[in-house]
């Protein structure tokens, strides 16, 4: 199975599945001498962890990482920087009912005929599990860009949505909410819509914001190394993301070139940002910002008709712990991806100007 490893000049390789001993991964390219602090790696750790409140998955995992090389005495090294993320608290028995029935809209299908096999406890390899060694590796790319802030935050749930504009929210309330939504008010209603759909026995998808903030001048390649394309790459790679756009996206296809040019100013910044930071696939100093539209979760605890590995028409529901809504928990997930993209063209910046 190939495409475990992101980057190019600073790269994340992870391995292992949801009920599998451990998970884990080796960060290659982090530069020598940068301070790790690792308690802000556990606090980035615990705001994806499952079991942090009524609207996600209760599975009790505590997500502590065991750093494994590439730091000593608190400072990184240069070479490689393993870790691994135990596995402790899997009810594999809550998937034997699928052992040979392919779930609607999950891996199962695709899998099992791409492969010949498949690990049916919780996904094995395609669940999102595996993306809490992305947090890993974005905590460590977060401590090597010391200027450059990062935040994401839930906008919508189902049709509720954040009605103003980002610039107009304190992203210090982030999480101060369990859905992690900075407008409380609208936080508020998301929380009351993911419980219904919970009761339900069904889910809710809804999309997350970044804004990324003192971004130097120069980030990305012309041509196929895009800073954008890269930031779709990651952001699409990320389970269950059906959708990605930046600056004004899809409702820039609805203006005028006159509505939606960016006029500079003096200093070269510009009086709007519909680029949304970026400009011929390079970062030009102005607030970079995306959306990333997440899918309701593939399983739900209502009865649905599939097929099992033999063509057969079955019924099946969903058994075990599950979240109701992924965007909560998708958060600390966008902005790992999105510090892993910016270390790799940061450290390209720097290496074309030795």
């Amino acid at each position: 199975m190939a495409g475990n490893s992101f980057g190019k000049n600073f790269t994340l390789t992870t391995f292992g599945e949801s009920h599998g001993e451990a998970i884990g991964g080796i960060i290659d390219g982090c530069p020598a001498g940068i301070t790790i602090d690792l308690e802000a790696v556990e606090a980035e750790m615990k705001r994806r962890k499952p079991g942090q409140s009524d609207i996600v998955t209760q599975r009790k995992e505590p997500d502590s990482v065991k750093f494994l090389s590439g730091i000593f005495e608190g400072v990184t090294t240069g070479t490689p920087i393993g870790f691994i993320i135990e596995n402790t608290n899997q009810k594999s028995k809550d998937y034997s009912h699928i052992e040979k029935i392919y779930r609607p809209s999950h891996a199962d299908f695709t899998y099992d005929k791409k492969y010949g096999n498949r690990d049916y406890r919780g996904g094995g390899r395609s669940s999102a599990r595996e993306t809490a060694c992305r947090v890993a590796g974005g905590a460590i790319a977060k401590q090597m860009l010391t200027d450059i802030t990062i935040n994401a935050f839930v906008s919508s749930v189902g049709e509720i949505f954040i009605d103003k504009p980002y610039q107009d929210l304190d992203f210090s309330k982030t999480e101060e909410t369990a859905v992690r939504c900075p407008d409380l008010p609208t936080a508020a209603k998301m929380i009351k819509r993911i419980k219904e759909i919970k009761k339900s026995g069904d889910t809710v998808g809804g999309t997350v914001t970044c804004v990324i903030k003192n971004v130097p001048i120069g980030l990305g390649e012309p041509v196929f190394d895009k800073l954008h394309a890269d930031l779709g790459k990651a952001m699409l790679s990320i389970n269950a993301v059906k959708g990605f756009e930046f600056g004004s996206g899809f409702c820039g296809a609805k203006m005028k070139g006159s509505e939606h040019n960016d006029l500079f100013n003096e200093d070269g910044s510009t009086q709007t940002n519909l680029s949304g930071g970026i400009q011929g696939g390079i970062s030009n100093g102005m607030d970079i910002y995306f959306r990333v539209a997440f899918k309701p979760v593939a399983t739900i605890m209502q009865k649905q008709q599939t097929i099992d590995s033999d063509g057969n028409t079955v019924e099946m529901q969903g058994k075990g712990r599950h979240d109701p809504c992924v965007v909560p928990r998708a958060v600390p997930i966008v902005e790992a991806m999105a510090a892993l993209v910016l270390a790799d063209f940061w450290l390209r910046l720097r290496l074309s100007k030795l």
